[in-house]
């Protein structure tokens, strides 16, 4: 049988600061999936590093006083406590300053130059020392001239200045290869996630046509020597993307890596690298006559409410406090589940706080809690045989499990973390919902039940162990403390052939349970968060704040008065059933407990495309409008109306109540 490889790379950081939770995103992504490959039996190669040359490290390192390479070996250090404080499960750290990767991209250059897909040119243009990337006039996001009109500098897409740069380069023929990188495309079209992204490749830069690329720089020397021409330096775009394959042994003495693991199967990338790996490294690729990698999966950035992570806004949020503060558990499940794979995602202070409270300390570590109790208040702590249905409850919540299964996988496979985890949330909520189903509590006192009350307690926990199964590439810990608590640590936890029913017989619970998730103060937490955020150093005047000064930014112009607002009425409806309208492809019709005296009312809502899988909204507490007069669509009647937001990759999303919410509850 033919060896299950699994080859996951991040992209190299460019160390010229202090990395945050913004670089740990797309770090623990890989670490999820690479945990998640390992327990389906794949044998997994995960690569991560630094990306160590270029001129703004050469800078930095001139600013500190200190030799390059010692600026690179203290920041590769710090990077590589930083992984290990995120239990990152890597295989290799890839330096570019490493020996092998040196020889290796000199060898490439000579290759690529004597094949002539690299000529000897000048380049003359707008370049950013911050981005190491250059620009024509029209790519600027602001354009500075002088009195004459003479354009005499400007700034790049990301906010940093540009300089004009004029001097000899080596050129890469980007256009040799057009054709045959389209027709790749065409073969591949999911090769690009998400796939607009693609899009926006052939509309920006392929459709106009490729220009050569300035592949060598002549105006600092921290970098590999061109070996027929030292006085060039190799330019990041062969340096750093080679990486990907020199890590492997590619052109050295021992390739046996290179073999076994090439192509990759994922690069995982942030949005604004797209163009250098869609584009560059295909290319580079094709004149190595090597084969491509099989997938790119190109992530958003996490924001904060004033837009991305600055020290000088003073946003930045670094992952160390918040594992030292809450555990590493909580944050690998935060940007995991409240993220939006390939959109951007938005952290907040409260956002954060109100994860743990909810989803982990209520959900999850209520079910433990209350499990744990129940075992060793009902059954002197030995958890009863699984018997398959024996209360009327036992069949859905057996369904329930086995579709969250196979919907985990499904998302895993996909790479859309957050949505897996919802599939286990599914899950944990149904759990929840069938011990006040079946009550236990009543069942306890009549001897006669006594095989029903031990029907519900095996499938608690049973319920239990396959949560701890499923959450094991995201939460290492809790995993671990779950299964420990329910007697269950001495077992395998094949997550390939993970089933419901499969729970092990005779065994025994803890006497007392210890919760793995502790409730949080919401106040202080967010107070804490916040301060921690701050500029360290001097201390700063807070800017004054004067509500009346503040430029409102609103969709729509009509402004309303506060009678009219509160004529509208918004109120909490749950989701009994879901499903699409037979014949309109964009409706959905929702039956919903929304507290009304005679029963359950109907809202039909346009948002099917956005939720193809209707009957996952069930369960769910929904905000609507309800004082809306009923009208009708589509032959149904429809009261109401579904809030919903539209999220920044274009999605819309309903809006959820708080947990603690119920039916009928008014918002306002």
């Amino acid at each position: 049988m033919t060896e299950k490889t699994f080859y996951i790379t991040t992209p190299i950081y460019y160390p010229s600061g202090k990395l945050h939770i913004g670089s740990s995103y797309t770090t623990i992504a890989c670490d999820v999936l690479a945990r998640y490959k390992r327990l389906m039996g794949f044998d997994v190669f995960y690569l991560t590093g630094l990306d160590e040359h270029g001129q703004k490290i050469q800078e930095k390192a001139q600013e500190l006083g200190i030799e390059p390479q010692k600026y690179v070996d203290d920041m590769a250090e710090g990077v590589k406590k930083l992984w290990n404080t995120l239990d990152i499960s890597y295989d290799k750290f890839i330096r570019t300053t490493d020996d092998f990767h040196e020889k290796a991209v000199a060898k490439i250059f000579d290759r690529l130059l004597a094949q002539d897909d690299i000529y000897l040119g000048e380049y003359s243009g707008w370049y950013s020392v911050s981005d190491e990337e250059f620009f024509t006039e029209n790519q600027l996001q602001e354009v500075f001239k002088d009195p004459e009109g003479n354009v005499i500098g400007g700034i790049a897409p990301s906010g940093h200045q540009v300089e004009w740069v004029k001097e000899e380069s080596y050129f890469f023929r980007m256009g040799k290869y057009q054709d045959r990188l389209v027709e790749f495309y065409n073969e591949n079209p999911g090769f690009i996630t998400p796939s607009y992204r693609l899009n926006e490749m052939m509309k920006q830069f392929i459709e106009p046509g490729l220009e050569d690329l300035a592949v060598s720089r002549t105006t600092f020397d921290w970098g590999v020597k061109v070996p027929s021409n030292p006085k060039h330096v190799v330019y990041v775009w062969i340096d750093a993307l080679t990486n990907y394959i020199t890590a492997l042994g590619y052109d050295g003495e021992d390739d046996s890596l290179f073999k076994k693991f090439w192509p990759a199967d994922v690069h995982m990338i942030g949005k604004e690298i797209v163009r250098f790996h869609a584009i560059y490294w295909p290319i580079m690729l094709m004149a190595l006559d090597l084969p491509l990698p099989k997938k790119l999966v190109a992530h958003g950035w996490l924001v904060m409410k004033d837009g991305k992570m600055s020290k000088s806004k003073g946003n930045v949020v670094y992952p160390e406090m918040l594992v030292e503060r809450y555990g590493l558990d909580a944050l690998r499940y935060y940007l995991m589940r409240a993220i939006p794979f390939g959109g951007d995602g938005m952290f907040t202070p409260e956002e954060y706080v109100a994860r743990i409270n909810f989803d982990l300390a209520n959900d999850l570590g209520n079910l433990l809690n209350r499990t744990i109790a129940m075992v060793n208040k009902y059954c002197g702590g030995e958890v009863p045989e699984f018997k398959g249905r024996i209360t009327e409850f036992d069949s859905d919540l057996a369904i329930v499990a086995a579709k969250s299964i196979s919907d985990f996988h499904g998302f895993m496979n996909k790479n859309e973390f957050n949505s897996a985890l919802d599939a286990v949330w599914v899950l944990i909520s149904r759990a929840n919902k069938y011990i006040d189903e079946s009550e236990p509590w009543i069942l306890a006192k009549d001897g006669a039940k006594k095989e029903q009350l031990d029907g519900v307690m095996a499938h608690l926990v049973e319920s239990l162990r396959v949560v701890s199964c499923l959450i094991q590439p995201v939460m290492i810990d809790a995993s671990e403390k779950i299964l420990e608590q329910l007697g269950l640590v001495e077992y395998t936890n094949d997550l390939a052939s993970l089933r419901f029913g499969q729970l092990p017989k005779e065994i025994k619970v803890i006497e007392k349970g210890v919760p793995i998730f502790p409730r949080l103060d919401v106040d202080v937490e967010v107070e804490y968060i916040q301060e921690q955020m701050k500029p360290k150093g001097a201390a700063e005047e807070e800017k004054v704040w004067v509500p009346e000064e503040v430029e409102l930014t609103n969709i729509k112009d009509a402004e309303i008065k506060f009678d009219e607002f509160d004529a509208v009425e918004m109120k909490v409806a749950e989701v009994l059933e879901c499903s699409k309208v037979e014949g309109a492809d964009k409706l959905l019709q929702f039956k919903l407990n929304a507290g009304d005296v005679g029963g359950p009312r109907q809202i039909l809502s346009g948002i099917a495309e956005y939720y193809p899988k209707a009957k996952n909204l069930v369960g769910k507490k929904l905000i609507i409008v309800g004082n809306l007069k009923p009208r009708k669509i589509r032959a149904h009647v429809s009261q109401g109306m579904i809030l919903s937001a539209e999220t920044a990759d274009g999605k819309l999303r309903v809006l959820e109540a708080p947990a603690d919410t119920c039916p009928g509850d008014i918002i306002g």
